[in-house]
């Protein structure tokens, strides 16, 4: 297959930043991921601490949330919304690169790693709502918030068993 030149590439960004959808559909959803997070916060201050919004290269979207658990394994989840997917996934990280593949080896058995190689941002990515309707924000966001406490509880269940 033939490679195109920048060139090319940039005449089609052109073509759709002039329709303007594109800009409209990242800022609201970059929006939405905000208001998500201080939901969050909200919701599961007690438990969980929740960092600052990242926004990535039109890829991700993205926060951390951590607690004291995670922190000592030095751990931690990201609610990430995938941009290509147009989807919601909770991500297990490691501070740094090989405590990702030190937990990717230790849950490699488990029903976390389906893949037969590691993710290349995290130990492991497990989609929390496919094909969201951003039409009814509200229902979404609880829709999240159960998900996750459901999946972020398994995922804490299974780290405790192998580490």
């Amino acid at each position: 297959m033939e490679s195109k030149g920048l060139n090319s590439y940039v005449t089609v960004y052109k073509e759709l930043l002039k329709a303007g959808d594109v800009q409209i559909a990242y800022a609201e959803l970059v929006k939405y991921v905000q208001k998500l997070r201080t939901e969050f916060s909200k919701s599961f201050g007690n438990d969980y601490a929740t960092g600052n919004v990242l926004q990535g290269y039109m890829d991700y979207t993205y926060f951390y949330i951590s607690n004291d658990y995670l922190k000592s394994k030095k751990l931690k989840l990201a609610l990430v919304l995938n941009h290509a997917e147009a989807n919601f996934e909770i991500w297990l990280l490691g501070q740094t690169k090989d405590i990702q593949e030190k937990y990717w080896k230790l849950l490699k058995n488990t029903k976390w790693i389906k893949a037969p190689d590691m993710p290349q941002y995290s130990v492991f990515e497990v989609t929390l709502v496919k094909n969201p309707n951003f039409e009814n924000l509200d229902k979404l966001t609880n829709d999240l918030k159960k998900q996750f406490l459901a999946v972020s509880n398994e995922i804490l269940d299974s780290l405790k068993e192998v580490a």
